[in-house]
């Protein structure tokens, strides 16, 4: 590893991603499993975008959404997974410095975009269930373009800042980062210079650019949910629900998984835990948006 001295300090150039490496018998086994959830992600994703470019009856509001996701799905899995393959099948977990805040940065912007694209979508399902007879009025093409736009130069942004900042960090001391990819928060941790600024900056970021989107997605659905349980018939009923159902699947598995990671103390005990529930918002969420959403 490659080192430079940095006054008294050495400035380390490496980080080791210990992922699942205290399961060495399974590392075969973990590899053939990523990689074929890896090939059917973007496989389904790369098959959703194509099927609502070739077929005119998908040219909608919520189909240009999907679209809109697919496409961040695909970017979104290849953050991680190849990497994550990588050390599976040569046993080697090292990642630049540099390597490891450019993969937070990419991470950062498709998680933000994707808060975005979510309460997008949501807000689509609530004009379409609550105010169907403004819908085709509201959701028109330039409206659409707006807000899939807007929901990539957001989370853009909010990363952008964050990185600029990040990118000032010096790291001289431990190199282990217990997780399968740079985690924002560890990767804090090791640096050998000031860093409650930065983590302070995380979580200003993190309210002020994907607070408003989750309240916005939480209050469509509360919205969606009350208006379809006014519905006077069960079959009105379940055609109101089936429209929305399987985003709010996605929707769950996302959040949920996430402020699940954010909550869970930093107990030893817990690490394989947190690994798992970070495993289901990088990989699982990819893997069932084509089937869930569509």
């Amino acid at each position: 590893m490659a080192d430079r001295d940095w006054g008294n300090q050495t400035a380390i150039t490496e980080f080791i991603l210990l992922g699942f490496g205290d399961l060495p018998e399974l590392q075969i086994l973990l590899f053939l499993m990523f990689l074929v959830i890896y090939i059917t992600t973007m496989a389904g994703n790369i098959l959703v975008m194509m099927l609502i470019v070739a077929d005119q009856h998908l040219h909608t509001p919520m189909y240009f959404f999907l679209g809109n996701l697919s496409c961040l799905e695909i970017c979104y899995s290849s953050t991680i997974l190849p990497r994550m393959l990588a050390y599976l099948l040569t046993g080697d977990r090292t990642i630049s410095v540099s390597g490891c805040i450019t993969q937070i940065y990419f991470f950062g912007v498709l998680a933000a975009t994707e808060c975005y694209l979510l309460a997008v979508m949501s807000y689509d399902r609530y004009l379409a269930i609550c105010k169907p007879l403004h819908y085709s009025a509201q959701m028109n093409d330039r409206f659409c373009l707006r807000l899939a736009a807007g929901s990539w130069l957001n989370g853009c942004l909010a990363t952008t800042i964050f990185i600029l900042f990040m990118s000032q960090l010096i790291f001289c001391g431990p190199n282990e980062i217990d997780n399968f990819y740079c985690d924002v928060i560890p990767v804090i941790k090791l640096a050998c210079s000031e860093t409650r600024l930065m983590v302070l900056l995380d979580f200003i970021l993190a309210g002020v650019f994907t607070l408003p989107p989750f309240l916005l997605t939480l209050t469509s659905y509360v919205c969606i949910i009350t208006t379809i349980l006014r519905i006077p018939s069960t079959t009105g009923r379940q055609k109101a629900f089936s429209t929305c159902s399987s985003h709010l699947i996605v929707v769950t598995i996302y959040y949920g998984t996430i402020m699940s990671v954010s909550m869970l103390p930093t107990l030893d005990t817990l690490r394989v835990l947190k690994k798992v529930l970070s495993l289901c918002y990088t990989v699982l969420t990819p893997l069932v948006t084509p089937s869930s959403t569509a």
